[in-house]
């Protein structure tokens, strides 16, 4: 056998073992893909250890109070011990199923809450968030006249607490956000005020403070503020909660 035939079949096998070999590199390089970096803790849904003596706050709301909850703490030290569901407390439904969890076993003096922006988002046939409200398909989360069953079953349940009662008016709905209607919050709040109108209970109208400045306060076409604009809401907030503590 020539030395030219003998070369051949190694050529081969080399071309083989080179074949063998890619997959395991492909896979090595898949292992080596950037793990992204886990989210930091929302400060805002941290647990509050209390400081003897001062009284108990619970805030309850979505993710607009999550946004002003750790500014009301801060404008409350000294002053109150601020508490919230470590959770986005979502529509009305959320807060029936999850109630009981939230006001846990101790003494609140005040409770300041609100439900709305969840119940009046649109979602999808399938349940999807969201959904384009001039879709026929589209239907709210929780209609007015369930909103209005269900937050009477809430408040009927708070006031159990014997803690003063605060009502956060649901915050507007600009023109463009993505799965609500402008205007709905408005229709929301009427439906809220005349169950709190029949309960005697305290009205923080955070939708009337928000409206006039919304270009100033709240991000384009998005239910959600600034972080100056929810700074600006738990000076309101701290408002109507320093009033009734004064009491």
């Amino acid at each position: 056998m020539t030395g030219a035939a003998i070369r051949i079949p190694c050529l081969c096998c080399a071309v083989l073992c080179l074949a063998v070999s890619s997959p395991a590199r492909a896979g090595d390089v898949k292992q080596k893909k950037k793990v992204r970096p886990a989210r930091k803790p929302n400060p805002a849904l941290a647990a509050v250890r209390d400081v003897p003596g001062l009284p108990r706050v619970l805030l309850i709301g979505d993710s607009i109070s999550i946004g002003y909850t750790v500014a009301v703490r801060k404008l409350m030290t000294g002053k109150a011990n601020v508490h919230r569901p470590l959770t986005n407390c979502g529509p009305t439904t959320k807060g029936l199923a999850e109630i009981e969890t939230w006001l846990g076993s101790g003494r609140w003096d005040v409770i300041h809450f609100n439900w709305g922006l969840h119940d009046l988002k649109y979602l999808g046939p399938q349940g999807q968030n969201l959904a384009d409200p001039q879709a026929a398909t589209s239907r709210q989360q929780v209609p007015p006249d369930q909103y209005a069953a269900n937050l009477q079953k809430l408040v009927l349940r708070l006031k159990k607490t014997g803690a003063t009662l605060i009502w956060r008016s649901t915050t507007p709905v600009p023109k463009g956000a993505s799965g609500r209607l402008a205007g709905d919050s408005a229709k929301y709040n009427a439906i809220a005020k005349k169950i709190m109108d029949e309960h005697g209970i305290v009205i923080d109208d955070q939708y009337a403070f928000a409206m006039p400045r919304l270009q100033q306060l709240q991000r384009p076409a998005n239910v959600h503020f600034t972080p100056e604009g929810s700074r600006e809401l738990a000076q309101q907030a701290v408002r109507a909660i320093q009033k009734v503590l004064q009491k």
